[in-house]
């Protein structure tokens, strides 16, 4: 039972990480390097 849960949370994790990832990339490759920093820098 605790198997398929933790399973369940790391698919959950890997989407999100992977959608943030996409995200970034998007943006980059959209406005280029030193925007992506300024975007990053007032996120966190």
């Amino acid at each position: 039972m605790e198997e398929s849960v933790q399973k369940s949370c790391w698919g959950l994790t890997a989407k999100a990480v992977i959608g943030f990832a996409s995200v970034i990339l998007i943006i980059w490759l959209a406005g280029g390097g030193s925007e992506t920093a300024a975007v990053l820098a007032t996120a966190g």
